[in-house]
């Protein structure tokens, strides 16, 4: 399937802000990037605004544009705010759940242990990455994968960060969620509201 695959720090310092970690390059060059980075007009249009807060949660979660307007559709159809189910419904993807467990470090690494066959869900293997996790489901690692470096080294960090909506078994090396995540359990610096805003014109 296709994905972004160009350079990381040149989003981040399009938007200005850490979306696949830590970078240092937005230390060095706290400006935009390309030809006109430094004397780019600082005066942005309402729609420029909305757009870029759009593409910042689009490149966050790895998702594409259909992809996303297919969620955006979907959470404007349920009952609720709707920039608040919409990032739930991005968090609860297979892919950040086990971003979000400690089992990869990156979501990018995440998606790839999942479309590599190494995570199952209620026991049984499962290869994509956009399949929406319910409070029923555990995810687990595959036995012949446990002993993966990645994983161990992702799980071993003593930087993981807990979130309360999820639970981890270390001996099993399985987890669940418990609820759906509030948006204040959601850390990413993301303006919904503007994205709602931009679907609504």
């Amino acid at each position: 399937m296709a994905r972004y695959r160009g350079p990381k720090a040149k989003i981040a310092r399009r938007f200005n802000d850490p979306i696949f970690g830590h970078s240092k390059a937005l230390q060095k060059k706290a400006y935009p990037p390309g030809q006109h980075g430094r004397g780019r007009r600082k005066k942005q249009s309402e729609y420029a605004i909305q757009l870029m807060e759009k593409q910042k949660a689009k490149y966050t979660y790895g998702v594409l544009e259909r992809q996303f307007a297919n969620l955006f559709d979907k959470a404007s159809r349920r009952s609720g705010i709707t920039g608040e189910i919409l990032l739930q419904l991005l968090e609860t993807r297979l892919d950040n759940v086990v971003y979000r467990l400690g089992i990869a470090p990156t979501r990018r690494g995440a998606r790839q242990l999942v479309s590599h066959k190494h995570i199952t869900v209620n026991g049984e293997v499962l290869n994509i990455p956009s399949y929406h996790v319910l409070e029923t489901d555990v995810i687990g690692v595959r036995e012949k994968s446990k002993s993966l470096e990645a994983v161990t080294d992702s799980l071993g960090a003593n930087s993981v960060q807990k979130y309360p909506w999820l639970e981890w078994n270390k001996a099993e090396m399985t987890g669940r969620m418990i609820n759906v995540p509030a948006r204040e359990d959601i850390p990413e610096n993301i303006k919904e509201q503007l994205i709602v805003e931009l679907y609504s014109k």
